[in-house]
């Protein structure tokens, strides 16, 4: 079992994954606020990650806030082999309470304490959470720009944007990813996926197992799933992985046990009738 069999990518023209990565979001407490039910736990989880091929950590400033990034260095630093991904602009005042911020002095600070909490010199993906509609973007990836060319952001990202934002940010800033909602049921992001496959920017997508009636029993994905020996959720993860070459599926979990399933995903690889069937039931939800 390894991450490795989901192939690679890479960002930008130095950063080599393996597609299959983790996202660290549920290292958290209930609400994506505080400290998880068991940090050890989630200690375990990350290094059976990295033991398993998974070389692409994504996290964020807000989730705890501040506790998955402290959890990722306890974990994993000095980070040998891994890239680690994250993000700033969104500030939290209570659980599952997400406020845009785009201030430029506040997206500096989160990347100076976010370099403090991980324990390194440049962050190698640090992505602007959400635009914030009430400052410029040239001044939001402005500032990003500017930490990148003090040596503290390696890559830039962008989370949930559409594809003229992507044209504009693009304009401001080299730009080597993108992370939306997507998954085999909900597919608003299928223009921009389109359109960062054809540019060869990388598509992270968030909530990547959704699979709603698809899973229902005697659902396609349960059928499909089946006839693999599998789960629902392991062909969730090979469609996406199937989808389109820049894609970066990062499921997250705070169990090893959840953690192992989710890796052998990358091992399963769909017909394309499979997918095509998919993909057609995921388009009529």
């Amino acid at each position: 079992m390894s991450a490795a069999a989901s192939g690679s990518f890479t960002l930008g023209d130095d950063l080599t994954i393996n597609r299959l990565g983790f996202g660290a979001m549920r290292l958290t407490g209930q609400g994506v606020w505080g400290p998880p039910t068991d940090r050890d736990e989630c200690v375990l989880v990350l290094r059976r990650a990295a033991e398993l091929g998974v070389n692409f950590i994504d996290t964020a400033d807000s989730y705890g806030p501040y506790v998955s990034e402290e959890i990722i260095r306890e974990a994993l630093h000095p980070y040998d082999g891994l890239v680690i991904a994250t993000k700033a602009g969104l500030l939290r005042t209570g659980p599952d309470v997400w406020i845009p911020l785009g201030n430029p002095s506040y997206l500096r600070q989160e990347c100076e304490m976010s370099l403090r909490r991980l324990g390194v010199e440049t962050i190698d993906l640090f992505q602007l959470h959400r635009i914030d509609p009430d400052f410029p973007l040239a001044d939001q990836l402005g500032e990003l720009v500017a930490l990148q060319g003090e040596g503290k952001i390696r890559h830039i990202g962008l989370s949930e944007i559409d594809v003229e934002q992507l044209d504009a940010a693009r304009q401001i800033a080299p730009i080597v990813s993108v992370q939306n909602m997507y998954n085999v049921t909900n597919r608003k992001a299928e223009a921009l996926l389109d359109a960062v496959t054809e540019q060869n920017i990388g598509f992270i997508p968030w909530f990547p197992l959704a699979g709603g009636p698809l899973a229902a029993p005697g659902g396609p994905l349960q059928q499909i799933a089946k006839a693999h020996d599998a789960s629902s959720s392991q062909v969730a993860l090979a469609w996406l992985l199937k989808r389109s070459p820049v894609v970066l599926p990062i499921p997250g979990t705070s169990k090893v046990a959840h953690l192992e399933e989710n890796v052998a995903a990358a091992e399963i690889t769909l017909t394309d009738q499979e997918f095509e069937a998919l993909s057609a039931a995921g388009a009529a939800q």
